[in-house]
């Protein structure tokens, strides 16, 4: 045998060695994509129902938050109209002393807002 035929044999049985490790090696990336892909699918179907149920609650306390404000604002423009209605009421009643209690509270803002402005001149100097 020449040193010829005694390598094509071996080149041959290298390349089949390689042809097999690469094989081997594809047959075992494969197996591991296919884990994965089972692991992915088992963590979906445990956190899905998590998920929902969260999200199922989130909804809820927004209605109910939505709820409560849709009551509150009621119940405040009933009670301002109640407010406006009795007020009116009673400048119907006693017009002389509506006035004069206005005119006292408009004065009392007044004397506030000179102090306050007085007060502020003097701390930016």
């Amino acid at each position: 045998m020449t040193t010829m035929t005694r390598t094509k044999p071996l080149a041959d049985q290298a390349a089949e060695t390689a042809h097999k490790a690469l094989h081997s090696t594809q047959a075992a990336t494969n197996a591991a994509f296919d884990s994965m892909n089972n692991q992915v699918e088992v963590a979906h179907d445990r956190a899905a129902p998590v998920i929902d149920r969260w999200s199922s609650q989130a909804e809820s306390a927004v209605r109910r938050s939505v709820d409560a404000v849709r009551d509150t604002t009621h119940q405040l423009r009933e009670q301002a109209h109640r407010a406006s209605d009795a007020t009116a009421s009673r400048v119907r009643e006693e017009p002389l002393k509506a006035v004069l209690i206005a005119a006292a509270a408009g004065a009392a803002l007044m004397a506030l807002l000179g102090l306050f402005s007085k007060r502020v001149r003097q701390d930016a100097r």
